[in-house]
Order: structure tokens, then C-alpha cells, then sequence
């Protein structure tokens, strides 16, 4: 499914080629940017528009059309310096996501600091996975069952506010069990299936992957 989504991911190590992989496998445009050419001469052959170019350098983010992006994943972690550098840039030039990968908690409050609008330790969240939330627009906090089977979080669409969860009937549209719901704070297992829907609720479902891009 051809995603709306832009994306740059810079470091293409095995975090970062992961989520460049997964998002191009999933139809999404990606800009994919590493500083060694043996390592994007490789990448090349599964992610179409690689670059060999110095993230922290401003012109060549500019040159690079990184404005134009909307998510920047900057899998370097081994490279605060860099990381520092490029977050920087990044949302100076007005990149509305900029995603870093971090080596530590200090790191992460630094990279927090300077601008990342979110930081991941990668022991907590694999390259897939962090690739499966950013195309899964609207779902968050997805947990892999199993490679096709997911448990996350799916905000109440506008569509099914006041409407009760017999008269959606989402389980027979979109092949999703609802297993909890999320309100004030709360996780109430108890469901109530006539009880309205709140715009304010989150909805806890299992769900299989290709049944959720139907709901994009």
C-alpha cells in the first residue's frame, strides 16, 4: 500500500536498514543517507534512493531535500556528536518528526533536549517494529504476536464517536478484537459493547496486520 508519508533515515547500520527496508517494502517514500559508500552501495540494492552524504553538514541536508521530509529516523547511535548535529539541523529547516536512536538514558535526554521529538533505546524497540509504527498512521504502541498479528492501541475514529461497539460491529468489518478500553487513564477488560465510544477513548485490539491497513 503506497503510504502518504516521507522519510529519511540517516545511518544505515542494521537498526537503520531495517526501518529504510521495511518502509520502502511497505510502499513508502524514503530518502536513505550514510556517511561509508560501501555501506550504501549495499543498501542500495533493497532501498532505491540511497546517498552517501554527511548528515551534519546543513548544506547538504538542504541539497539532500530533507525539508520536504516528514519523519527523520537518525539511527547513529554510537554518534551523539552526529546525532546532536543532525537533530539540530533537522528541525531547524522544519522537519516536523525527527526519531533518534540513542546508546543510553543520558543520551536520550540530551538528543530529548536538542529537539528529537522521540528517542528509542534500541533493546526496546527493533527496526521493524519501529518501521510498523510509523506506517501503521493512528495505531500506536504496537506489540508483535506474531509476524502477522498485533496488540496496540487504536484512537476512537471521528466516524464511530456515539456510536457502541454492537453497532460498529468491528470485529466482522475489520477482523479486530477489542480486548480492552482505554478512558480517563483507565483499562477497563470489562467491556460494556453497548456503552457509546468517546473521541477521548483508545481502543486496546489484536489485530492481523493486513486488516488494519484497510482501516488507513
Amino acid at each position: 500500500m503506497k503510504q502518504n508519508k516521507s522519510y529519511a533515515v540517516f545511518g544505515l547500520g542494521r537498526y537503520g536498514r531495517a526501518v529504510a527496508r521495511e518502509l520502502v517494502f511497505n510502499g513508502a517514500e524514503v530518502i536513505a543517507v550514510d556517511l561509508n559508500e560501501e555501506i550504501v552501495n549495499s543498501a542500495a540494492e533493497e532501498i532505491p534512493y540511497c546517498k552517501c552524504a554527511d548528515i551534519t553538514d546543513a548544506e547538504t541536508i538542504k541539497k539532500l531535500g530533507i525539508a520536504n521530509v516528514d519523519v527523520v529516523i537518525i539511527a547513529m547511535a554510537t554518534n551523539l556528536e552526529a546525532s546532536v548535529m543532525a537533530t539540530m539541523l533537522c528541525k531547524e529547516i522544519g522537519v516536523p518528526t525527527v526519531i533518534v536512536k540513542c546508546a543510553n538514558e543520558m543520551n536520550c535526554k540530551i538528543l530529548s533536549k536538542v529537539g528529537a521529538d522521540k528517542v528509542v533505546l534500541p533493546e526496546n524497540e527493533s527496526g521493524i517494529r519501529m518501521a510498523k509504527n510509523l506506517l501503521s498512521s493512528g495505531f500506536v504502541d504496537i506489540i508483535e504476536l506474531s509476524e502477522d498479528v498485533s496488540m496496540l492501541e487504536l484512537d476512537v475514529r471521528p466516524e464511530w464517536e456515539g456510536k457502541n461497539l454492537i453497532e460498529l460491529n468491528l470485529r466482522k468489518k475489520y477482523s479486530i478484537n477489542i480486548v480492552a478500553i482505554i478512558e480517563d487513564g483507565n483499562v477497563n477488560s470489562d467491556i460494556d459493547p453497548e456503552k457509546p465510544l468517546k473521541g477521548s477513548m483508545k481502543l486496546i485490539v489484536i489485530a492481523h496486520l493486513d486488516q488494519l491497513n484497510r482501516l488507513k
